[in-house]
């Protein structure tokens, strides 16, 4: 066969396995498959065809269009919430090449799998690892988005750098961190229903919430009613007209200066519990009481108090 036919000639492959590539060209030496990481190709080190263009298994975490410009992740992204940020150290038992390691060198390895083993079951890292598993529960239960659940592992880790952990159980800092986050976030999450998804007593919560603002410096601003709002018509099935008449009602209230120093739960039900009445809707005080999950006794005294203001104290 001549040279021009052999450069012509397209090579046979024999599988599409990253172990099993094989060029089987005539006249090819059938020295090792080398993998190129950097562009996902598989080459023939002796003749250097490209045995496949891109493999799914090499192929580059970052690409780019041109070279003007910038990169873009085509990867896993890191995240918080995971113990390890999502960079988990993977070990084979092959080289670049695909080929089997040496039995010294497999040793060396096989005793870098067990240190790496050891330091991600230490007691610190243990923590942390039972505290993210929590958080991540937590998130499914009540339902919060990504960026609060990053923000909560931000604020956690923090705390554990401060020792804030110490001589604290790490799930009530996980939801005092939790709590922390929705406020900032403006996610509207009581504290009494984080106790109840978590399963821990509300003062103690409480005082690790207060603990982990005064630590770390916090400024907060308190929930507003108007963001419950919707929450607890919906629960309770309200109209959209008694919706929109409360909205307004709340904002007045808010104007007012009534809201400040209460419950923002309990003034929203008690003010969809005054639309209700005033648009002729029948809604009782139970079930307003259930979709809020506010005490009947405190729901009727903010609507005394929200009926005073409105109508005037004849009127009570």
């Amino acid at each position: 066969m001549s040279k021009r036919k052999q450069v012509l000639e397209r090579p046979e492959i024999s599988k599409k396995s990253s172990s099993e590539y094989s060029c089987i060209t005539s006249g090819c030496k059938g020295w090792p498959i080398i993998t190129d990481n950097s562009s996902g190709e598989i080459l023939c080190g002796s003749c250097g065809r490209v045995l496949e263009e891109r493999s799914p298994e090499s192929a580059p975490l970052f690409e780019s269009d041109s070279v003007d410009s910038p990169k873009r992740n085509f990867g896993l992204a890191n995240s918080l919430t995971m113990y390890d940020m999502n960079m988990t150290t993977v070990m084979s038992d092959r080289d670049g090449m695909g080929k089997s390691l040496s039995s010294v060198n497999k040793n060396a390895f096989y005793r870098l799998k067990i240190l790496n083993t050891r330091s991600a079951v230490a007691a610190k890292n243990k923590t942390l690892r039972s505290a993210l598993v929590f958080l991540n529960v937590l998130q499914v239960k009540l339902a919060l988005p990504d960026s609060v659940a990053e923000n909560s592992a931000h604020l956690y880790r923090k705390a554990m750098r401060e020792k804030m952990t110490v001589g604290r159980k790490s799930k009530n800092l996980v939801c005092a961190c939790v709590y922390v986050a929705c406020k900032q976030a403006g996610v509207p999450r009581s504290l009494g229903e984080i106790s109840l998804t978590s399963n821990i007593g509300k003062k103690e919560l409480g005082r690790t919430y207060r603990t982990l603002v005064e630590e770390m410096s916090l400024s907060l601003e308190p929930f507003s009613s108007v963001e419950f709002l919707a929450k607890v018509a919906n629960e309770a099935q309200v109209s959209e007209k008694s919706q929109r008449n409360a909205l307004e009602l709340l904002l007045t209230l808010e104007k007012a200066g009534m809201t400040r120093g209460r419950n923002p739960k309990a003034m929203a039900a008690a003010t969809l519990y005054l639309s209700c009445i005033l648009n002729a809707e029948q809604k009782s005080q139970s079930e307003i009481t259930r979709a809020s999950g506010v005490t009947s006794t405190t729901i009727r005294a903010r609507y005394y108090e929200i009926k005073k203001f409105i109508l005037g104290p004849e009127e009570r």
